[in-house]
């Protein structure tokens, strides 16, 4: 067989274990990201959570919560599932279908809402649905229309009590008291024809429960209510129903699916691409040895096979030690999301052999691949001409390698023109494209601009000392051996700069927005939202001169073009009040149009509008928060919308389509804060922008986080492939000491060298970054990239002084035994 392992690969591996270091590290470390990322891309797939408020109900029916968008037709059809904003609900009308099933004891209509008594947030329901949750009255009867029962402290059968619904404020009578739970939220439950109307969506339920009859197993039931609704709404059963409760699982799931799939993507090809660049120079490493064996008459099959073994007798080993910290590594990216509250508290790390097996496999075949493409020359070429080029560096570039690497320039080239001709998300979506043409292009071409960079960079040094001379002239003879260290350095320096500086941009323009917008004096917040009255409340308040309600939530857009399209969530703004009112209090720097709030009327960033590829006067195909599809008219387009609201239209069109209708927001001008505090969170203009800068927090954590993985480990590559190119050099470091060189200039020339490849992957690194980050930024914000002195800074001393160490602590390894 090809691969049975033969003593000389054994022999290489024990007796000269050094030369396979570095590969053991960059292969593990390729294993560690692989499995890091496939972890989180299966905990996406398999994420679920047990059933809480529908434990109780085997058979569950509720809305998709996720909007399906459809581009294309025929064989380029393809189908994409965004979660909703906010919950998609079913028509009444399902509970007798549900209810007329075989199998089916009872159909209950579920709905859950929030009311407000004497300014306290409670939780509203329906009677019936205790059938499932199981409360039980403590005194009094179920209520009837105009009545309640209570879950709240101090609460009395017969007392009158004031209810402030979707519809206003409303007195009920207290039929019954239920036990508060302990630490529970306050609880009211209605008569279920009266919740289902004071809800705020009448006619609409959130889910039907669905109780079997005796010996009526779940699948039977599910299959028969399924059947009776005739497919107007999915039916769960099992830990299913936990995913009908709430989006936030859809949203997690999207999430770790992103994260683990598409920044998985690129990490595993940074991996790979960077693993088998250290592989290759560790085989050409050894290229005298091979020439040695073709010498005294080894066949090219024998090489082939020798470089085969070596890997199978370490790839393996070194995927397997990767995926101990790829699991630590997940497990803490995991943790971090669900502290932050992006994933639900319910879900779990999902751990199988699965992505563990795929790490140390993509760790074998890539050890593979990149042996057998560096030993393809030194197992073919005449053993005479072996010998030669071991001992100096071939100058002619290969014939694969070069036209694909100027292919790859090209291409960069001509998307960065594409992308800086397009704008919003089409632009961004062909900027990320430019970061990695522009990275296989250095990879594929990399002894060439090794060579162009040893000639600039190692210019000065030419008039310099010996010690410059020499750094100088090694750079140019050596352009392979600078090439492998200057890739991943140029790796680490685009992908973190992109990662990085794409926050920041985002977050400055935003920031500056606001700065600018706000011109309210006073801002009062409520997380669980505002009375109904409070906005009239402070438009009667002394020295108010204008107020207005929001109603703050998100609308799915479609942008994109062609067959490449997708939905966008759109932060929204309902607005309560007249447009005369929002524009003393906010200043969205209308760019066309008249903002105007009348129904089916809609005001639009103007970057949204781009990307939707629509304008002042068309009508805009959105999902409101619920998943119903609108087509307001667009009135006009702003240029604030990143710092205030992309999508302005008026709460009336909004508050059906939300859980709470109740006003998120009152921006007041005018006034005294004493006398506005009573409404809720009170907030200045710097206050309210510090609040919402900390809405993209998340964000920024998690770009701050990929760029640490992804920089970090090409930093660790760039070190390893640093060290071993020095220890490879023990003979040429050697030989300047016998000829007379003292210890410090040869150390001062390793120096140089470094330097010199520290600067070229630094240069070149950034020029990929902005290359990618000024199309990407004028697309999605207008304006030019937002680069801080500080953290660029920051980055540059790291790769210096990684450099420096990685180069000059070996060196002296070396040096030792002189």
């Amino acid at each position: 067989m090809a691969f049975v392992p033969n003593g000389l690969a054994r022999a290489a591996v024990r007796f000269k274990p050094a030369a396979f270091a570095g590969t053991f590290v960059a292969l593990m470390m390729a294993s560690l990201i692989v499995a890091a990322c496939g972890i989180l891309l299966e905990t996406g797939l398999r994420a679920s959570v047990p059933p809480a408020r529908y434990a109780g109900a085997p058979v569950v029916a509720a809305a998709d919560q996720e909007v399906h968008f459809v581009t294309g037709s025929g064989e380029s059809r393809s189908e994409s599932s965004t979660p909703l904003p906010d919950r998609a609900r079913l028509d009444a009308s399902l509970v007798a279908k549900a209810a007329s099933a075989p199998g089916a004891r009872a159909a209950v209509a579920d709905v859950t809402f929030p009311v407000r008594s004497g300014g306290k947030d409670v939780t509203a329901h329906g009677w019936g649905s205790t059938a499932f949750t199981g409360e039980k009255l403590s005194a009094g009867r179920a209520p009837h229309p105009g009545e309640v029962a209570l879950a709240t402290p101090g609460a009395a059968v017969g007392d009158r009590v004031t209810l402030t619904t979707a519809d206003g404020p409303r007195d009920f009578r207290v039929s019954g008291t239920v036990k508060p739970a302990q630490g529970g939220p306050a609880t009211a439950w209605f008569a279920d024809s009266e919740a289902v109307r004071v809800s705020g969506h009448p006619g609409r339920i959130d889910a039907v429960a669905v109780l079997p009859k005796p010996g009526v197993s779940d699948a039977t039931l599910k299959s028969q209510v399924a059947h009776a609704i005739g497919g107007k709404a999915e039916v769960h059963t099992g830990d299913d129903r936990g995913a009908a409760e709430s989006s936030a699982l859809a949203y997690a799931k999207e999430m770790l699916t992103a994260l683990g799939g598409s920044f998985g993507g690129i990490a595993a090809l940074t991996a790979v691409f960077t693993a088998a660049g250290t592989v290759a120079l560790s085989v050409g490493q050894r290229a005298r040895e091979y020439a040695l064996l073709r010498a005294i008459g080894t066949t090219p099959r024998q090489i082939r096979r020798t470089i085969a073994t070596e890997t199978l007798l370490v790839a393996p080993l070194a995927g397997a030690v990767g995926v101990l910290p790829g699991i630590a590594l997940a497990t803490w990216w995991f943790g971090q999301l669900k502290e932050k509250g992006a994933i639900p508290e319910a879900v779990d790390l999902s751990l199988s052999p699965l992505p563990l097996a795929a790490a140390i496999g993509v760790a074998v075949l890539t050890a593979l691949g990149a042996g057998f493409m560096a030993a393809r020359r030194p197992s073919r070429i005449k053993p005479g001409q072996a010998l030669s080029e071991a001992s100096v560096e071939r100058v002619r570039l290969g014939w694969i390698r070069t036209p694909l690497g100027v292919a790859a320039a090209v291409g960069g080239v001509a998307l960065s023109g594409i992308a800086a001709s397009t704008s919003g998300d089409d632009a961004a979506n062909a900027a990320l494209g430019v970061v990695m043409l522009f990275m296989l292009a250095v990879a594929l071409l990399g002894p060439l601009v090794a060579r162009a960079c040893a000639a600039l960079f190692g210019l000065p040094l030419r008039g310099a000392d010996a010690s410059g001379f020499l750094a100088a002239a090694n750079s140019r003879t050596n352009a392979r051996r600078l090439a492998s260290a200057i890739t991943p350095i140029v790796l680490a320096m685009a992908f973190s700069s992109v990662l990085v500086f794409m926050h920041t941009s985002e977050d400055r323009v935003a920031a500056d927005q606001q700065r600018e917008g706000i011109t309210a004096d006073h801002i009062v917040t409520s997380d669980t939202g505002l009375a109904p009255g409070a906005l009239a409340e402070a438009r009667g308040t002394d020295g108010v001169t204008s107020a207005v309600g929001l109603l703050k939530t998100s609308v799915l857009v479609p942008v994109g073009s062609g067959g490449d399209r997708w939905l966008q969530s759109a932060s929204t703004q309902g607005v309560t009040g007249t447009a005369a009112d929002l524009a003393k209090v906010q200043d969205l720097s209308v760019e066309t149009g008249t903002l105007t709030l009348g129904r089916g009327e809609i005001a639009v960033d103007a970057a949204l509008a781009r990307s939707a590829h629509v304008k002042t006067g068309d009508r805009l195909a959105l999902h409101l928060p619920d998943g119903t599809k609108a087509s307001p008219r667009i009135v006009a387009t702003y240029g604030r919308g990143l710092g205030l609201s992309q999508v302005t239209l008026p709460a009336a069109d909004l508050t059906r389509h939300v859980t709470s209708a109740f006003s998120t927001e009152l921006w007041a001008r005018g006034g005294s804060a004493r006398d506005l505090s009573g409404l809720g969170t009170l907030k200045d203009r710097d206050g309210y922008a510090t609040a919402q800068s900390l809405d993209r927090e998340l964000n920024a954590w998690a770009n701050t986080t990929m760029a640490a993985v992804l920089g970090g480990f090409a930093a660790v590559a760039a070190v390893n492939t640093l060290v071993m190119t020095v220890l490879d050099r023990r003979r040429e470091l050697g030989t300047l000491r016998l000829i007379g060189s003292t210890r410090r200039q040869v150390l001062r020339m390793i120096r140089w060298e470094a330097l010199i490849v520290a600067v070229a992957g630094i240069v070149i690194g950034s020029a990929i970054a902005l290359a990618t980050l000024v199309p990407m930024m004028n697309g999605l914000t207008g304006e030019s990239p937002y680069i801080p002195p500080l953290v660029y800074g920051s980055f540059v001393a790291a790769i210096l002084l990684l450099g420096l160490a990685s180069t000059t602590i070996p060196a002296r390894q070396a040096l030792k035994s002189d």
